[in-house]
């Protein structure tokens, strides 16, 4: 569906006056488009890896319920940070100025390039040794180094779209991995009924229980949620924004976690060897055609990842002075070296116990200080390099950085020295949240009155006459 015109020059308007990808951006995609962008993004090899955790640390539909569960509280988290960037039109670490000052952003900032180059290099590495595996099969041939620095270097080509581009190449994407997947499920429950599944044995030396399955899947939510407001100020509406990534990301990750699952548990029931989070005994199992999920996956998430990165550091300042393109090529060109790093795959879950650690309380800080502190309006002050109402104390809010450090400390305490029976992630959450609301009413930093939510691009179009 393509734009309308006024739409259009609004756009161009705006990009007049910004940097490509630089500033607010007036959406213009329906809650069906989102919906298929966050399907094809969260259809991923390191989402349904993830399922393969589980089984048999806990029962088959215990894992699927719990999947199910945690699924549905970290999209809570996910579609409310994302709407602000379709009220804002901002991306996920520009709103983050609005609650830790115009500098102090630079370090969410940071943190959220380090995070998402992790993603990068994770996810090229399990597609490039995936398809090492296949053509090691039928030719020989070895080297998945290679094949990894291809996977990504294609990733790149794609990304430098913009996001545009990436809306175009998505929803297709999306398509042909749910067919494969489908396909996979057949094979399974052609083999095994649901009692089958049910009645495989629980091993439950391996460590696994249903507060840990749970902070796991609420934790991979908070990893996407860094990309929350990104795609979502594409939306037309908040109502587009909302219902499209909360149908989108929901569906995906039952269905990615559910079939890793399930593939893990057919492979118990065939009786081979369980070695959780590897595409190749999963590809062993069920052929090439689970290759080309992984594949297709990569190449859809690992663009919206690499789009990600490049549009936090162009509008980490407010000028155009950082490009899209020359961003893009550079830090595209440190996650194809990153892509030979093969031993990253075995810091996985260390490396997703890091995202929830930084950055649930950074999510707690925005949803607390948004909606309730300045009460769900932004001002164009958030654009300034400089001054006016998100200055702070020179560039810095003081109580959100203490708090993210504060929440930090709860997480590792959490993670390090007791069994708490909630988890980790939901008693983080709730005390950054909690501890940044008291520190800003106490010290009477609120607003004092409701103000009509605008759009930014809005903003500036009405200061250019336009």
């Amino acid at each position: 569906m393509s734009q309308p015109s006024s739409a259009l020059n609004e756009h161009a308007a705006i990009k007049d006056s910004h940097s490509e990808e630089y500033g607010p951006i007036k959406g213009s995609l329906s809650a069906g488009r989102i919906a298929m962008i966050w399907l094809a993004a969260n259809l991923v090899v390191t989402t349904l890896l993830t399922g393969t955790l589980f089984v048999p640390g806990v029962s088959w539909q215990l894992a699927l319920t719990l999947i199910l569960a945690g699924t549905a509280i970290g999209t809570v988290v996910l579609v409310i940070v994302g709407n602000m960037g379709t009220r804002t039109g901002l991306s996920t670490m520009s709103l983050t100025k609005g609650a830790f000052g115009l500098r102090g952003s630079f370090l969410t900032t940071t943190a959220n390039v380090v995070i998402l180059m992790g993603w990068c290099w994770v996810q090229a590495i399990l597609a490039g040794v995936t398809i090492n595996f296949l053509v090691e099969q039928y030719t020989g041939y070895s080297n998945p180094i290679l094949f990894s620095i291809l996977c990504q270097t294609f990733v790149v080509g794609l990304a430098i779209l913009g996001h545009e581009g990436i809306s175009k190449v998505e929803p297709w994407l999306a398509l042909i991995i749910l067919a494969i997947m489908i396909y996979i499920f057949a094979v399974v429950f052609n083999a095994y009924s649901i009692t089958d599944l049910m009645a495989l044995e629980v091993d439950a030396g391996l460590g696994w229980d249903a507060s840990i399955v749970i902070d796991v899947v609420i934790a991979t939510a908070i990893s996407w949620t860094v990309l929350s407001a990104e795609f979502n100020r594409l939306a037309k509406s908040q109502k587009a924004g909302v219902i499209g990534s909360g149908l989108g990301y929901i569906t995906s990750t039952v269905l990615s976690m559910s079939l890793g699952a399930t593939a893990i548990a057919y492979i118990a029931l065939e009786g081979n060897a369980i070695n959780s989070f590897d595409p190749i005994s999963i590809v062993t199992a069920f052929g090439a055609p689970f290759a080309i999920v992984i594949f297709l996956s990569v190449m859809a998430t690992n663009t919206m990842v690499v789009y990600g990165m490049v549009a936090s550091v162009v509008n980490i300042t407010p000028s155009s002075k950082i490009k899209f393109l020359p961003t893009a090529v550079i830090l595209g060109l440190v996650s194809i070296i990153g892509a030979s790093w093969l031993a990253m795959l075995d810091l996985f879950t260390t490396f997703l116990t890091l995202v929830g650690t930084l950055f649930i309380p950074v999510f707690a800080i925005m949803i607390a200080d948004y909606y309730i502190i300045k009460k769900g309006y932004y001002n164009k002050d958030i654009l300034l390099g400089r001054g006016g109402r998100y200055w702070y104390q020179k560039g810095f809010n003081v109580c959100a950085i203490v708090v993210w450090l504060l929440g930090v400390l709860v997480s590792l305490w959490l993670t390090n020295s007791i069994q708490s029976p909630l988890g980790v992630t939901i008693p983080t959450f709730v005390f950054s949240f909690l501890a940044y609301l008291g520190w800003m009413l106490v010290t009477k930093k609120q607003s004092l009155k409701k103000v009509q939510s605008t759009h930014l691009a809005s903003s500036i179009l009405d200061n250019r006459g336009l």
